[in-house]
């Protein structure tokens, strides 16, 4: 059908048409770009939702970190009992093959005196235990060998549990393994797109954003045993309630300035919940390495009861850890836009807190 269109209309419509076509490449152009997640779509965007947008990736960063360092501890557990298992396998091979040298010796000496002995198969067999099941060794057994012979098929199996159990736990190691990798890449692709976000700020912004989030704030000693509150202006200090709370907010006021890295404990740089564990660390406390878990780790009290010391816990998948240092502040690692600082407790959404001393 082609053949029979009129060459004049294609000619007199040709420019309109090729307008037409250029006008919805753009706009086709315009809506790929707008789903293709590298936010170049919104090229217009004030400082306050560029705040937002990078704040809500912060969060969803923090998340996937939270999970991050929960298998990165698992899997150094399985390491460490894999490791155990593997040494105890190792010790009681050592063991059985001493005892599997012994029935060879017993076994030779009764070949040299004419006699074929079965351990003598035993110790040459390629399946042991399976041998030591068999009808033929069952008949020809002496008595006088037969408790060494029992203690050889109980430490064969007692290996081979030792290494199914092995083999369980490096499937686990594995698993957590292939669990960080997703955790690191999901970490830094949020980062990667906040970052981009940023980018389209000018310095000036960027440091208003920056200095909107809190500051450094200062701390005070009060009373002889060292306990530690926030001075503020006309508002009275609280104390910690004992002194492993206040060596933990010590500790907490000397790391401000710190940088924010995802995953890391201290001393010089810290995420969210790894300032809290080594902040306690410090004062003789042991907490778990998540903010899940942290919470779960003392009493849990209401914000009208906040001491101090305390946990305070935000969002509702208690995606983020500080800690409570009176007149509604906290010290906390924020996210990898700003450090260590004091902040108030509402600049999140509430979700918890617990005392662990």
């Amino acid at each position: 059908m082609a053949a029979h269109r009129k060459p004049g209309r294609r000619t007199a419509l040709g420019g309109s048409t090729a307008r037409t076509a250029f006008t919805i490449a753009l706009a086709g152009a315009a809506t790929a770009t707008a789903f293709d997640g590298t936010g170049q779509a919104e090229p217009n965007l004030t400082p306050a939702q560029v705040k937002a947008q990078v704040d809500k990736l912060y969060q969803e960063a923090e998340v996937a970190t939270e999970k991050y360092d929960g298998a990165k501890e698992k899997a150094a557990a399985a390491e460490r009992r894999l490791s155990t298992l593997r040494d105890e396998a190792a010790l009681k091979t050592d063991r059985l093959n001493s005892a599997r040298d012994a029935l060879g010796s017993t076994a030779a000496a009764q070949y040299r005196g004419g006699g074929v002995d079965p351990a003598l198969q035993l110790v040459l067999s390629s399946n042991p235990d399976q041998y030591l099941d068999s009808a033929e060794f069952v008949d020809r057994i002496g008595t006088r060998q037969a408790a060494a012979v029992a203690d050889v098929r109980q430490q064969l199996r007692g290996i081979e549990q030792l290494r199914g159990a092995a083999r369980i736990e490096l499937a686990s190691l594995q698993a957590r393994q292939a669990e960080l990798q997703r955790e690191k890449k999901t970490i830094t692709g949020k980062l990667d797109a906040a970052r981009q976000l940023l980018s389209r700020l000018s310095p000036v912004e960027r440091a208003r954003l920056g200095a909107d989030e809190g500051d450094t704030g200062r701390a005070s000693r009060s009373g002889s045993d060292g306990r530690i509150g926030l001075e503020a202006p006309g508002t009275a200090t609280d104390a910690a309630p004992d002194s492993r709370a206040a060596a933990a907010v010590s500790y907490a006021y000397s790391k401000l300035g710190s940088p924010y890295v995802w995953g890391a404990t201290g001393p010089s740089a810290f995420d969210c919940s790894g300032l809290v564990q080594a902040a306690y660390r410090s004062a003789g406390v042991s907490l778990p390495r998540t903010t899940y878990a942290q919470i779960d780790a003392g009493r849990r009290v209401s914000r009208s009861e906040l001491l101090p010391g305390d946990l305070v816990f935000f969002y509702s998948g208690i995606s983020h850890v500080g800690i409570f240092i009176g007149n509604g502040q906290m010290i906390h690692a924020p996210n990898p836009s700003a450090p260590v600082r004091v902040a108030p407790i509402d600049e999140m959404p509430f979700a918890g807190a617990a005392r662990v001393v």
